[in-house]
């Protein structure tokens, strides 16, 4: 998938990230870098609001397994379970998140459940940077639900 087809997909399917004016800058099945300006995430602070860091991290989270379901061939629901976020300084500019595949051997045994059992669950961090500095960071874990083909 193109950076610019996930960044049509995100606008259209996750109105969030429009309204953060979320931009994707890179989307591979290896990793993703998502973007977003202070301007439309700022706070009372006049640095990033919480929630949304929060809300990029996750962003960038979903849409590399989203990109990896995707070149496999697979169609499935995938949401978010649950998730650890930590925030290491106040971000004041724009930000970016980059989430990084999942080793092999977890990739391998979310299919292989997915692919037996039509759900499935695996965990992939992403990195919260500004300025050239880590940011923030973010564990979550998703589960992937089958999707019914079309009659």
């Amino acid at each position: 998938m193109s950076p610019s087809n996930l960044e049509h997909y995100l606008h259209a399917h996750i109105p969030l990230s429009k309204a953060m004016q979320v931009s994707v800058v890179q989307a591979s099945p290896r990793e993703v870098v998502l973007s977003a300006p202070l301007a439309p995430n700022i706070n009372h602070r006049e640095t990033v609001f919480g929630g949304s860091a929060s809300a990029l991290a996750i962003l960038a989270a979903w849409s590399l397994l989203h990109t990896r379901l995707e070149a496999e061939g697979l169609a499935s629901r995938l949401v978010i379970q649950r998730n650890t976020m930590q925030y290491e300084q106040p971000i004041v500019g724009s930000f970016t998140a980059t989430a990084a595949a999942p080793g092999d051997q977890a990739w391998h045994q979310f299919l292989r459940v997915f692919k037996r059992k039509g759900k499935a669950r695996i965990t992939v961090a992403s990195v919260l940077h500004f300025g050239g500095v880590v940011a923030g960071r973010l564990e979550g874990e998703f589960v992937a639900l089958g999707v019914a083909p079309a009659p």
